[in-house]
């Protein structure tokens, strides 16, 4: 079955189908994160789900180019320079090193390439210089820089073709603050935005004078670097579909560096909005959460990425502290059956036999059905549990051969992989839980079993749980 998503420039689920000649790379952007500050569930909702979309790609042999940019300057940045004193590398550094530890404890990727904002300005003036040459964009008295989107549409552009506008009903106050500087239309947005006295020291010399980019300008400049100026799939939160998006369409195309006929991305694919505990995200309500929150609350990125990933990524999502609990257990549930699985598996000799590769089939058939369904990952995720339940009764009752478990166990890492939630090893047992384990196994050698239970009872203070097995104690997370 091939891949079917929902692109938001046809408002309708399409057969997914690569530019490539050859039909196997795939180019991918997507929208990343502001550094001014620590991240938020609902910033890294986008993130996984973005990390999702390429994991799956690849697990169906594309191969990917992943790119993601920095935006380390914009009007918050600006103004949080401003109230630090500390200058624009410096401050906007030390949030983008925690961006990407954040990023690596949910388990995504990492881009294949991660581009600044800052370290494009030529980019962003060539792409400017192109637009002003043909016409689509004027400097206003103040030194700014604008693209008209009447000059577009007169030149043949469509302005709203992700999101139906009525550009008639546009008002100022509908607009970010921050793009009214002396434009000729309300519509019309910012590409160059002229050096103003609360810049400071945050500003770059240009044929328009000295200034910086607008947002919008940034991802355009850079997507068409990496990706040609035309590309495969760009996807972000549905929050960025108007303007950002429509306006990177705008621009981009309005650029004319595509081939006749051809768009600037083939396919748009949109996130929905995350709440928290059944109310939109806000440090006044006391359910803003950073994942260094959630991480002190005891949970792991394991468990953050899965309750992320476990509605569809086009239905508004209820993150619940409730729902975390649910997720550890969930996960525990699968990390079990894998665990058995492999104790069968470890005896194995030699390959697994070709009727045992062929009995594992339905399971890789039926999950990679349900993610080429518009990822549809509860009804994967469904999959796997299904077949946990039917292979602990099988196991339970010896009907699992050690070649049949391994070829199981290989399906199984497959799957889990491309979800992101592969199985922790043994070597990620923290240290101080691993030593407790083993005290409790001396005291157990010692028949000591008050202290083998006092120290099982710590261990499931923990968040752990020790079973006793015919191999030997084996500790699983609660």
């Amino acid at each position: 079955m091939p891949l079917r998503l929902f692109n938001t420039l046809s408002r309708s689920v399409e057969e997914f189908v690569p530019l490539d000649p050859a039909g196997r790379m795939v180019r991918m952007y997507c929208c990343g994160p502001t550094v001014y500050d620590f991240g938020h569930i609902g910033n890294f909702r986008t993130f996984v789900i973005a990390d999702l979309v390429r994991r799956h790609l690849e697990f169906k042999g594309y191969a990917v180019r992943h790119v993601m940019n920095i935006t380390d300057v914009e009007d918050k940045i600006i103004c949080r320079v401003r109230e630090t004193g500390r200058s624009l590398a410096e401050y906007t550094g030390g949030f983008e090193a925690e961006f990407w530890k954040d990023h690596a404890a949910l388990n995504c990727l990492r881009p294949h390439d991660a581009p600044h904002a800052t370290a494009h300005i030529g980019e962003i003036i060539g792409l400017i210089g192109r637009l002003t040459d043909r016409g689509l964009a004027y400097r206003a008295a103040d030194g700014s820089v604008y693209f008209s989107i009447e000059k577009y549409q007169a030149a043949g552009g469509r302005y709203g073709q992700l999101l139906r506008l009525n550009l008639d009903e546009l008002r100022v106050g509908e607009r970010v603050k921050n793009d009214e500087y002396a434009k000729e239309a309300v519509a019309d947005f910012a590409l160059w935005k002229a050096r103003v006295p609360e810049d400071g020291a945050v500003f770059w010399p240009s044929p328009w004078g000295e200034g910086r980019p607008g947002w919008h300008i940034e991802c355009s400049a850079m997507s068409m670097k990496l990706l040609g100026p035309t590309f495969d799939l760009h996807v972000g939160g549905e929050d960025l579909i108007f303007p950002h998006h429509e306006d990177e369409i705008a621009q981009s195309e309005g650029a004319g560096g595509q081939a006749p006929g051809q768009p600037f991305v083939k396919y748009w694919l949109h996130f929905a909005h995350l709440l928290v505990e059944g109310r939109k995200m806000s440090k006044s309500l006391g359910n803003y959460f950073t994942l260094r929150d959630l991480l002190v609350k005891g949970c792991n990125g394991r468990e953050i990425r899965y309750l992320l990933l476990s509605a569809h990524y086009r239905e508004p999502f209820n993150f619940t502290l409730d729902g975390l609990q649910a997720a550890r257990m969930a996960l525990a549930r699968l990390d079990d059956c894998h665990a058995r699985l492999a104790e069968i598996a470890a005896g194995a000799t030699g390959g697994t036999s070709a009727a045992a590769a062929g009995e594992a089939n339905p399971l890789l058939a039926e999950f990679t059905t349900a993610m080429d369904d518009d990822f549809n990952v509860s009804k994967a995720l469904a999959a796997l549990f299904d077949e946990a339940r039917v292979m602990n009764s099988a196991m339970a009752g010896g009907k699992v051969t050690p070649p049949a478990a391994a070829a199981r166990l290989a399906i199984w890492d497959r799957l889990l992989e491309c979800l992101g939630l592969a199985i922790a090893r043994t070597a990620e047992i923290p240290e101080d839980i691993a030593q407790l384990a083993e005290a409790r196994q001396a005291a157990r050698r010692a028949k000591d079993f008050d202290q083998a239970d006092t120290l099982r009872d710590e261990l499931k203070a923990r968040g752990w749980t020790i079973e006793d097995t015919a191999k030997g104690p084996r500790l699983k997370r609660l």
